[in-house]
Parts: structure tokens; sequence; C-alpha cells
């Protein structure tokens, strides 16, 4: 099956009420974990890569692993998203290395941490929807700033994020802000801010409305019925993984993550896709230490990256089966990009 691009799956998503997971990817392992787990569970899967991702990787041999594992699982809707591109000139970078789908993130100016203005956002987006429409290329923008309700602050997970402190109205996403900025843009996805942040320190407590402002993604739905929204840094930050890693020489201060019962509540609210990342990190760390702890003379890499394998490929079935893209992914025919071109037009 071709590379499918973000539109695709989350039109479907969006037609059968369910949501995907969008998982980030560093290397082998966890492109494989991701890939095992669609498989098993016939699901749309979105793989997406930071630009410090990108850079660690290797572009060429990064996009030549995705296009391979879209080969290896001929039956996973797959789609190669770029997380967070700073600039159209690194959306174009992507969709030149065979990424379809791109998220121009204006909502910071290209250094990725001083808060942009709307014009900006809107001009950049803008740009970088012309460009990728033009390939048949799904295009995912952001209006709202990332950060923590509870502190008011960013933080620079992956070099990206805002720093020092803001008040709670600019940490969340206007509604009729957003429905302007769709209509500016074009783009086929929206990015919006409700209190999540990246990295496993989001919450010192459970979330509640004061932390999590659900109620914002309901607003922005009931503007914006037929745009796709996206919740970023949504992974669970799951106790079992804080003790797994502290009970193997770490040191996690407890922290609190997205619940996936409010993820699977903003799924009903108009959310497609949920990106996670901090979930995977800490299956894979939390594996390698309990290896290495049981096995201490052992410099066994590939027994080290199994039972990281195994735990990640677990986790990521958990949330493809909890967010209802079980089963759909042999219901989606992949439409190349030269008919999304037309579609664009």
């Amino acid at each position: 099956m071709a590379l499918s691009t973000l539109r695709q799956l989350l039109d479907h998503a969006a037609e059968n009420n369910y949501g995907i997971p969008a998982f980030n990817i560093t290397n082998l392992e966890t492109l494989l974990s991701v890939m095992q787990a669609a498989e098993r569970t016939n699901s749309p899967v979105i793989v997406q890569a930071s630009q410090s991702a990108r850079k660690y990787a290797d572009d060429l041999l990064l996009s030549g692993m995705v296009k391979a594992a879209a080969e290896r699982f001929p039956n996973v809707p797959l789609c190669f998203h770029q997380d967070h591109g700073s600039s159209p000139d690194i959306c174009q970078s992507a969709i030149d290395l065979g990424f379809t789908s791109v998220m121009m993130d204006g909502s910071l100016e290209a250094d990725g941490k001083t808060p942009a203005s709307y014009e900006y956002n809107v001009e950049v987006t803008a740009k970088t929807v012309e460009l990728a429409h033009a390939r048949g290329v799904s295009v995912e923008g952001e209006i709202g700033v990332l950060g923590s309700l509870e502190t008011g602050s960013g933080e620079q997970e992956d070099g990206h994020g805002f720093l020092g402190t803001l008040e709670r109205e600019a940490l969340l996403t206007d509604p009729q802000q957003a429905a302007d900025f769709v209509e500016a843009t074009g783009v086929d996805a929206l990015a919006v801010a409700i209190g999540t942040s990246h990295g496993a320190y989001k919450f010192s407590r459970k979330p509640t409305g004061d932390l999590l402002a659900m109620d914002v993604i309901a607003a922005i739905h009931a503007k914006l019925p037929n745009t796709h929204l996206v919740m970023h840094g949504a992974s669970t930050v799951p106790e079992e993984l804080q003790e797994l890693i502290n009970a193997n020489g770490g040191s996690i201060t407890k922290t609190y993550g997205v619940p996936l019962d409010e993820l699977e509540k903003s799924i009903r609210m108009g959310v497609r896709k949920i990106n996670i990342d901090t979930d995977l990190r800490m299956a894979l760390t939390g594996s390698a230490r309990e290896y290495l702890q049981e096995n201490v003379s052992s410099f066994d890499i590939r027994g080290m990256m199994k039972s990281a394998i195994r735990r990640m490929e677990s986790l990521c079935m958990e949330r493809l089966e909890r967010f209802g893209s079980a089963g759909q992914g042999s219901r989606i025919k992949v439409r190349p990009l030269e008919a999304m071109a037309r579609f664009y037009k």
C-alpha cells in the first residue's frame, strides 16, 4: 500500500467517529513497534518525526526507513508526518524527502521559542498550504501556544516550545480565531491549545477542568464541525512506566499525563489526531534500564531492545484500540498524491 496523506486518514476517521494516534519515532525500534501494533490491530496509523529526530536519524535514512516500512507492512494505511515544522522551507524539505503530511507550526516564530503574531502564523501557514497542496500533501496548522495552565510556562521538548510564562488566555485557543485561521489558510487539520504540553511533566495532579480545558475543544468543534482537530502533548505518562524507570535506577518525579478517558472524550468532540511521544520514550528507556539491571554483564543491544519493542508495541496497540482505530485499516483505500493534488484544485 502506498503512503497515505493525513487528510485521507482523518476524513475516514471523522466519517466513522474514531481517532488516530500519531506516534513520534526516533529510530528503527520505535518505528517497528508502531507498525507491528498497527498490523496486529488492522489499524491506520500516523508516524511522525520532529526536526530534531530528522537530524538525529539522518533525513535520508529516516525517510528511507519509513518508505521501507510501508512496503514491509502493505496492509497498514500509513501517513508520514513532519511534526512541528518551523518554517515553510522546513516543510518543503520534508515534502521533497517523501513526507505525505507536514505541520507548519506558525504559533511560534522560526526560532521555535518566540510566540508569533496571528498575522505571521496565517502568512507562513497559508504559504505552506499552497506549496504542499500542489503536491497532494496534507497540512496541519496550529493556533494557540502549547503550555501548562498550571504554571503558565512552556517547555523545550526537542528544542521546541516558548520560553518564560504566559497568561492563561494566551495558552488557550480562541474558538473564533481558530475559525478565522482555518478560513484564511485552508489547513487540513488544526492543532489547538487546551493546557497540554510536551514531555512527561504535564500536571502535578490528575488534571481537571482548571488544568485541561476540554470545554475549549467543544467550543472549537462547534465553530468548525468539519475541521479535523489535533491534540498535542497527549501522552498519558503511565504510572507503571514511572515506577519501572525509578525501580531500575531512574529518578522520575511523580507526574500526571492526559488520562485515557479524557482522550476518548476528546475524540467525541472532534479530535481526530492524538500525538504520542513521551509514552514511547518511557517504555523504551524503562525496558532498557530493566534489562541492564537484570543482565549486568550483558552488552547485547538486541536483547535490550527486544523487551523495549514488546513494551512499546503493547502500548501502541492499547492506544489504537482505545481510540477506535483498530479494525479500520482494511476499510481505507489509499489514493496516490497525484489524485490528492487534483482533489485540492
